[in-house]
């Protein structure tokens, strides 16, 4: 059975110690209200409800999955009772425009709290993730009339949210979509065609399910640039907006559920492949500009699977380290630890060590890089100051593809060294580290791949505007105090960073595959150098605290001192790598495949 401790005290560290979340606030009006006692107190309610009403499903829900018939899913056993305590307490709203019912609490908070909800129950809060997307979009980019009617019912939950992009033969590939929508008389579309892979698309925790649909108008231009995006409610309300789907005047929509996906892991989520059959939608936005409106709520998609693969690599990390030190196996290496034992825990082996160490830096340092985006994306939209904005924005925008795929990448490495610390027990159900593995790996996949993501950091964020904004992002970084020991390292790791960005553009101007040849390697170079600066960050805070902080933060030096000593020498390598450039990758005919 797993068992998850909220790692609140961890994230007020990061808020209040590493980033001074109460003095930036302060100088945010929309924050003026918010200090640290009130973030503590919503962090310590998300907590409990995590771990006292969304957990207890999470591994029952795997085992029963979600289950589809004629068209209807039912969400497995347990989660309409802990959907309603996400929705009771306001929980999707929490970062929501307060002028249609949202708290608008600072993204800087609120992504902390979603790591709580994405850790104790991955499978219940997709239902959740999907709203508050959508909510995101509409408010975005919908005219007034749809956010007055739309947005009050997302945030409360009565009301779920989806996005349907993916068709059978378009994957990735956005621009050869083939659902159309048709003009009506009234304003409205008729939208046709069939879509796969909608998460939350179809289920019966909500009273409505609002799906955002992308879809080509009829004198569309080709490929991308004539894809719009239309809002599809799967009932559509009457005119009076307090109407929900058993009201009078409510129409079920023309779209349904033919399947639902039987997948590796997330089986407790419902995955439909969707049909529309001339379905009543609104356009959003302008048209044929709805891959832009989409990509809004895709860049927040993107942010919060990141965070869902550090939720669940702090609830593998929790549960190994539980295990080391309750399984006893052997003797320390200088011999016995404990006389009166016939074994020594595992704790004492320097690979277990190794391993649980290896989680708690990717784990503790992906909770400061959350906090750090939360905090750009606070500034881009809140700071009066327009050259702050610009720049929050185009670092936040710069480090999303970071946030989603080193995140998410480095989440399965955790997770797959939580379940190697259970040894055989690991494979086994019951234990609960088999159904992390299955669940983390889906978040390196869905809201674009994750080479997918190296490539949009390469070609699009680093080389389009030559590395600008690479390099001031490096800069910065470059002028922190840190402690002496970490300066140089860190220091290298940045320079390997812009020496790699600078070979890529170089070999780009030769040869167009060079890019997508280093991608990867490039991402995870620059994702090491961030945490290695976030370490430094962590350990300076420590350092300069007085006895009692330093008590609270044990251990977080000893941890700085492992990633820098064991994890952020693979930067060598991977500049190495980069160095090699495309012809490793390209010179091996096709057919030989």
């Amino acid at each position: 059975m797993l068992r998850y401790t909220p790692p609140v005290d961890d994230m007020a560290f990061a808020l209040f110690d590493v980033f001074d979340a109460e003095a930036e606030w302060a100088r945010l009006p929309a924050f003026a209200d918010m200090d640290e006692a009130v973030a503590k107190a919503v962090l310590a309610e998300a907590g409990k409800l995590a771990a006292e009403t969304l957990l207890p499903s999470y591994q029952s829900s795997d085992a029963e999955g979600a289950r589809w018939r004629d068209g209807e899913v039912v969400a497995p056993a347990g989660f309409r009772a802990a959907f309603d305590g996400l929705v009771k307490g306001g929980w999707l709203g929490v970062s929501g425009n307060p002028h249609h019912g949202g708290q608008g609490l600072p993204k800087m908070l609120t992504v902390l709290v979603e790591e709580m909800f994405w850790a104790a129950n991955t499978n219940l809060y997709l239902y959740g993730a999907l709203t508050t997307g959508a909510a995101i979009c509409i408010d975005a980019h919908a005219d007034a009339a749809l956010k007055r009617r739309y947005l009050p019912r997302l945030y409360s939950g009565e009301w779920t949210g989806a996005m349907a992009l993916t068709e059978p033969h378009a994957g990735t590939d956005l621009g050869l979509i083939r659902t159309r929508a048709e003009p009506l008389a009234d304003g409205t579309y008729a939208i046709t065609g069939n879509k796969i892979f909608i998460t939350s698309g179809e289920h019966d925790l909500a009273d409505n399910i609002v799906h955002l649909v992308l879809a080509k108008l009829p004198d569309a231009p080709p490929g991308s640039r004539g894809i719009s995006l239309f809002l599809v409610p799967k009932y559509r309300p009457s005119d009076d907006a307090a109407d929900g789907p058993d009201a009078a005047g409510s129409v079920r929509n023309g779209f349904v559920s033919r399947s639902i996906e039987h997948k590796m892991g997330i089986r407790g989520s419902a995955t439909s492949a969707i049909e529309y059959d001339a379905a009543v939608g609104h356009l959003v936005g302008e048209p044929n500009r709805g891959l832009a409106c989409m990509f809004t709520m895709m860049n927040h998609a993107r942010v919060s699977v990141g965070i869902q693969g550090l939720g669940l690599a702090e609830l593998g990390y929790q549960n190994a380290a539980a295990y080391a030190r309750e399984r006893p196996q052997g003797r320390a290496p200088s011999g016995p630890r404990d006389q009166n034992a016939e074994a020594d825990s595992i704790l004492v082996h320097p690979d277990v060590r190794r391993m649980l160490l290896a989680q708690r830096a990717f784990t503790e340092g992906g909770r400061a890089f959350a906090a750090y985006v939360g905090l750009l994306l606070d500034r881009a939209e809140h700071t009066a100051d327009e050259v702050e904005r610009d720049a929050a924005q185009v670092a936040a925008d710069l480090l999303t593809p970071v946030a989603k795929a080193f995140l998410t990448d480095r989440a399965m490495d955790c997770a797959l060294l939580a379940q190697q610390t259970f040894g055989g027990h690991g494979y086994i159900a019951e234990h609960g580290m088999e159904q992390i593995v299955r669940d983390v790996r889906i978040s390196q996949i869905y809201e674009g791949t994750n080479g997918v993501q190296a490539l949009d950091f390469t070609a699009r964020k680093v080389l389009r505007d030559r590395g600008q904004a690479l390099r001031r992002l490096l800069n910065d970084l470059r002028g922190e105090t840190v402690p002496d020991e970490f300066r140089a390292p860190l220091h290298a790791a940045l320079d390997a960073t812009e020496r790699a960005a600078e070979r890529i553009a170089t070999a780009a101007r030769a040869d167009p595959a060079a890019p997508g040849a280093a991608s990867v390697e490039f991402l995870e170079l620059a994702g090491l150098a961030i945490y290695a600066w976030l370490w430094a960050r962590m350990a300076q805070v420590v350092t300069k605290a007085d006895a009692a902080q330093r008590a609270r933060h044990e251990g977080k030096l000893d941890v700085a001192r492992f990633f820098y000593a064991k994890l952020l020498p693979k930067t060598v390598a991977l500049e190495c790598a980069i160095q090699a450039g495309a012809a490793p990758v390209m010179a091996l005919p096709e057919e030989l495949f």
